[in-house]
């Protein structure tokens, strides 16, 4: 019997190269360009190379892709105006391959690309991945810079907050870290994900720590390198122009001499986070609910109104309150720009939440009331204003009695420690708003706004307003702070569960947190009483609010029973 025949084993064919690897090539760049942006059309440009990829045949041109699922008007515009410029470069009759064939040409005889052909472009597409290196002026640019040049500072401690980083490196940027450019909700700090992604940079710790890889510091230390020689070309030419040194020292100003004698603030800022008198305008800020969404009309009467009065307003997501102010720097547009870049912004110590009765009602119902008043006294501003608007008007049709709204408002401004303006109507509400704006524009208007950076400084205020250097966060770090669904610590969750307890306001959770920060130094208070009633009075002598009244006996008590009675409690 002869023996049966060996089986071969063999590799499963390779998938044939894409027909259109120019199309491919163009699409695969403006979807990274616009990856790199933060922009949402880069979804649409994958959606079409998936479709290109599945195609078999080749396209004479950008027309033909039509007959391809996401392939528009839009994309066959570009497409067709690259294949013209590709034609200019290398001449409509250039053999190009499979690649694509000029108008009137069929490619249906050409052979495909043979499988060392396939290899070296292969091994092209991976030795482009590696060789990424971010656009000069970008986002990413500017923090593997800014990361890299601050690890060569003497006692750098090697990593740099989101504040600082944003800070520092929008020199290098030419747009802005905080405010996305007009027709996109993306600002330049979106390119940090695109750095994490290609492991050029690590993210740790809370609040976040930014620091580059190692491959971020070879990366970073090319740009860099390329940076200082593109400066030293450029200070060349200029000493040939103008025939005299470069090295000008321009760190001290006329104002700076103004100042000096002033005391510094004693806080930790960012170098270079400083606003002189006058370099500055007052902009409101409108938080975007204010103006959409509900009752449009409404809304749309509020800004009419801000319009007509002449207040120069900016609408944007607020992450707490409805209308703030910040003071906003003078930036002229640089030589060969028709736009100027986005200058800083510091937050005045001003924040209003607005209130309608009817709203006024609802966010009682629902327990948002308590917590809103909770996060506006937490958010750093020392100026925090209740504006209710309706006041005098029958409240028959709510489902809270108006003598209830009334004392709400009241205990606001007592209790809670509130400055409450009451109005009639909208207007009243845009009079208020453009009256404060002009009232605060003459109020800082004179003075040297410094950054002051809670992230770096944590709860402490040092700040004193009366002197002629006024500390202020900048807004990116205020609106980030103030997320409403961020990662809390354990004192931040500690004392929304003490505002859980019934009589138990901001002012008297603020005063237990100075004393006991957490629920187990509370715990570890309790177990050092002798007996059951020193429990229960633990914490009724604690002093709370502006007129440090006594915590008293009774949510002592409520307190105790809370933390302390094993079980459910009756």
């Amino acid at each position: 019997m002869s023996a049966p025949e060996p089986v071969l084993m063999g590799r499963k064919r390779a998938l044939p190269a894409c027909p259109n690897p120019l199309f491919l090539k163009w699409l695969t760049e403006l979807r990274d360009e616009a990856k790199e942006k933060g922009q949402k059309i880069q979804y649409t440009y994958q959606k079409a190379i998936n479709s290109l990829n599945k195609y078999p045949l080749p396209l004479r041109d950008a027309r033909e892709a039509k007959i391809l699922q996401n392939f528009g008007d839009g994309i066959c515009k570009i497409l067709d105006s690259k294949l013209q410029q590709h034609y200019r470069e290398c001449g409509e009759h250039t053999a190009v391959g499979r690649e694509v064939s000029p108008p009137g040409r069929s490619d249906d005889k050409s052979p495909g690309p043979s499988r060392k052909d396939q290899k070296r472009e292969r091994g092209a597409t991976k030795r482009k991945k590696r060789e990424y290196a971010p656009q000069k002026g970008s986002g990413g640019y500017a923090v593997l810079l800014t990361l890299y040049r601050h690890s060569q500072v003497a006692g750098s401690k090697g990593f740099m907050f989101k504040m600082e980083l944003q800070t520092q490196a929008q020199h290098l940027c030419q747009k802005s870290f905080t405010v996305p450019e007009i027709g996109s909700k993306y600002a330049a700090w979106s390119a940090v994900a695109t750095l994490i992604k290609r492991n050029l940079l690590m993210k740790t710790h809370n609040p976040a720590r930014y620091s580059l890889t190692e491959e971020g510091v070879s990366l970073a230390r090319r740009l860099d390198s390329a940076a200082c020689t593109s400066e030293a070309s450029l200070e060349d030419d200029k000493e040939e122009e103008e025939g005299c040194p470069v090295a000008v020292d321009l760190t001290v100003s006329d104002e700076d001499d103004v100042n000096k004698d002033t005391v510094e603030p004693k806080c930790k800022t960012s170098s270079g986070e400083r606003l002189l008198a006058g370099t500055f305008d007052i902009v409101l800020c409108v938080d975007v609910s204010e103006t959409t969404g509900g009752s449009r009309n409404c809304k749309q009467e509020l800004v009419t109104e801000l319009r007509r009065r002449g207040v120069n307003f900016d609408i944007r997501k607020l992450n707490v309150g409805d209308f703030l102010w910040v003071a906003r720097e003078k930036v002229t547009p640089a030589s060969g720009h028709s736009r100027a870049s986005a200058g800083r912004e510091l937050v005045l110590d001003y924040i209003i939440e607005r209130k309608r009765m009817d709203d006024l009602c609802g966010s009682i119902i629902d327990g948002r009331f308590r917590e809103q008043k909770f996060r506006l006294k937490r958010c750093g501003l020392r100026r925090p204003i209740y504006l209710v608007e309706g006041h005098g008007k029958a409240a028959s049709q709510l489902s809270l009695p108006e003598m209830t709204l009334q004392q709400a408002v009241v205990n606001t401004q007592v209790v809670d420690g509130f400055f409450v303006k009451r109005v009639c109507d909208i207007r009243e509400s845009a009079a208020y708003l453009a009256f404060m704006t002009t009232h605060l524009s003459k109020l800082y208007q004179k003075r040297t706004l410094v950054c002051y950076s809670r992230e770096l400084n944590g709860d402490q205020d040092p700040r004193d307003h009366n002197a002629p250097l006024c500390s202020l966060q900048s807004f990116a770090e205020f609106n980030h702070g103030a997320v409403k669904n961020k990662s809390q610590t354990v004192r931040e969750a500690f004392a929304r569960q003490l505002m859980q307890v019934s009589g138990l306001s901001a002012d008297k959770a603020a005063a237990i947190l100075e004393r006991y920060t957490t629920p187990h130094s509370l715990l570890a208070a309790y177990g050092q009483c002798a007996s059951e009633a020193g429990k229960e009075k633990l914490l009724s002598a604690i002093p709370c609010g502006r007129l440090n009244r006594n915590l008293g006996p009774a949510l002592s008590r409520t307190l105790y029973q809370l933390y302390c009675t094993k079980g459910a409690l009756s």
